[in-house]
């Protein structure tokens, strides 16, 4: 059964973060709130815990992880960023991006795509997440923790969009940590940058994926 933290959106209490931030430490699964859906994720750092993510989300060893850092400095440590990526990211960090960048060493394998090396990674506009990734100074996994058709439109993904305690409810006994910041999931997933290539590629869609088309023609 899962442990369930409540904490404030905008101010998440310290004490609290420090809580969960050593039950990641020890290996724990979370459930958890994101600007773009609700994600389960750990820290990046633990091999089991994320062994036990791809297991939930049912995602083979060749399928890479989306990883939240909490400033694009951090980015540098884990991605190989250019000049033409870091101007994008420069206008789009924090935000509902996502980045494939080629990977640092400090990228576990569990993590990346083995063929191409290279692994999304965000820095989410969302204090919380922020918060955490700040407090543990790891990486924090992030994979959508809803059970949508993540590539179908908004109209058809808000349709099978659930609150967020069917949420809690589906994944209770799978994950460790539950946090609840009393906002309900989002359906909207985030727009994904190719960016492994000196000619950045829209991957998919997603949130204000306008202003990512624009930064992505003037950084070229």
């Amino acid at each position: 059964m899962s442990t369930l933290f409540t904490l404030h959106p905008d101010n998440p209490q310290t004490r609290v973060i420090d809580q969960i931030v050593t039950a990641l430490r020890d290996g724990a699964v979370m459930l958890y709130p994101t600007d773009t859906v609700y994600a389960i994720g750990c820290d990046l750092n633990s091999k089991s815990a994320i062994q036990r993510v791809r297991q939930i989300k049912q995602l083979s060893n060749d399928k890479p992880l989306t990883f939240l850092c909490p400033s694009l400095s951090d980015i540098a440590q884990y991605a190989l960023v250019s000049d033409s990526a870091y101007r994008i990211m420069r206008r789009l960090i924090p935000g509902p991006y996502t980045f494939l960048l080629p990977t640092t060493k400090l990228v576990p394998k569990l993590v990346m795509n083995p063929k191409r090396k290279a692994t999304g990674i965000r820095v989410p506009d969302h204090p919380l997440c922020l918060a955490l990734t700040t407090a543990l100074g790891n990486p924090i996994i992030s994979t959508s923790a809803h059970f949508i058709d993540e590539d179908a439109n908004s109209a058809a993904r808000a349709e099978q969009d659930i609150s967020r305690f069917e949420l809690f409810d589906c994944l209770e006994k799978l994950v460790d940590v539950i946090i609840d910041s009393g906002t309900e999931p989002g359906y909207q997933v985030s727009t994904i940058l190719d960016l492994t290539t000196e000619e950045p590629i829209m991957v998919r869609r997603g949130l204000g994926w306008e202003a990512a088309a624009t930064w992505a023609v003037e950084a070229g």
